[in-house]
């Protein structure tokens, strides 16, 4: 399929910091959607292989870039001009310092999106509160989430998304620059919610994981989603999110895509946890970030600090943490009291 140029995007320049698989796939996706794209990485050694290269070897091989994507090593040229448009895609335990390093980088023209997902390790703090923090002269801000693996955008496989944003026009505009060929983009004034659903979906990934790899069969698998979608909707109501958000793309969409495919990283920790590997193993052997290994723990600190349960969550993080065994955590599931179905 011919994908056309994004509505209004014609002469725009976006930057995208972040050169791991997402980031990547993005700056493919922007770049044929007609945008001039600078594409960041922190390794000069990684930039020098995609340049020679034209496709990044190491997380979507043989996807070739478009002639409109540039590589950068150098952050400052990267950002260099007015009225940028900039996506940050680094890692969530990452993403403080390299804001806090950078912050000088960044001004009050741009207009900046980021779309990374999870929770900051050790304070509970989405990533919009990390960011007010550490950048406060940008208030251009939004962020992008739901059901997405890089590899199926890359190919230009049918994806929705959404972009969350409570500064008017700035969704709208990230929005007209994604939302062409086969993807499509929504809008949303829920930056919370929708970044409290890319989190939180992690842990239950690792959850369906394990039920799966144990054999406990597909009414399981639907059991858990729909009770680890109503853990979600609760602790996001006692934080002040829009329940209906936690029902769209960037809550259920992106909580079945995780829980019921094994590109999903989370959902293949899980498997390879129910198989007797820890967590330290897992890492190695998927050899990339795995999100909901860290969310576990932030969310079970936020459920204790807003008085919610999160049982699903809370036995993710015993088997990661204190080495409960998958079976065990079950049981402890299965055993607890029968009360009425309440979201």
């Amino acid at each position: 399929m011919k994908v056309q140029p994004a509505m209004n995007s014609r002469h725009r320049t976006v930057a995208v910091l972040g050169a791991g698989s997402w980031g990547t796939a993005l700056a493919i996706h922007l770049a044929r959607a007609g945008l001039e794209v600078r594409l960041w990485a922190k390794r000069a050694a990684h930039v020098e292989q995609m340049e020679r290269q034209r496709c990044n070897q190491q997380y979507l091989p043989g996807v070739q870039f478009p002639q409109n994507l540039q590589l950068y090593h150098r952050l400052e040229q990267a950002l260099q001009g007015s009225e940028l448009l900039v996506l940050i895609v680094i890692p969530s335990h990452a993403y403080r310092s390299f804001l806090h390093a950078n912050a000088s980088c960044f001004n009050a023209d741009m207009t900046i999106a980021w779309a990374s997902k999870g929770i900051e390790e050790g304070t509970g703090k989405l990533l919009h509160q990390v960011f007010n923090e550490e950048v406060p002269q940008c208030n251009r801000l939004a962020v992008i989430s739901g059901p997405t693996f890089a590899g199926e955008v890359a190919r230009d496989l049918p994806t929705a998304i959404t972009v969350a944003s409570t500064r008017g026009g700035v969704a709208d505009d990230w929005r007209d620059c994604l939302h062409t060929g086969y993807f499509r983009a929504y809008t949303s004034n829920d930056v919370a919610g929708v970044e409290l659903g890319g989190a939180l979906k992690n842990p239950l990934a690792i959850a369906a994981g394990i039920a799966d790899g144990l054999g406990f069969g597909a009414n399981s698998r639907a059991a858990l989603i729909t009770r680890g979608l109503a853990e979600i909707m609760r602790l996001g109501e006692a934080m002040g999110c829009n329940r209906d958000t936690f029902m769209g793309l960037a809550g259920l969409g992106d909580l079945v895509l995780t829980c019921t495919d094994d590109q999903s990283r989370n959902r293949r920790t899980g498997l390879l946890l129910a198989k007797g590997l820890n967590k330290e193993q897992i890492a190695k052997e998927i050899g990339q970030e795995i999100e909901g290994v860290r969310s576990a723990q932030e969310a079970v600190r936020l459920g204790q600090a807003y008085q919610v349960e999160l049982p699903i969550i809370e036995q993710v993080h015993k088997v990661l943490y204190h080495g409960f065994h998958p079976h065990d955590a079950v049981r402890s599931l299965l055993d607890r009291k029968s009360i009425a179905e309440l979201i």
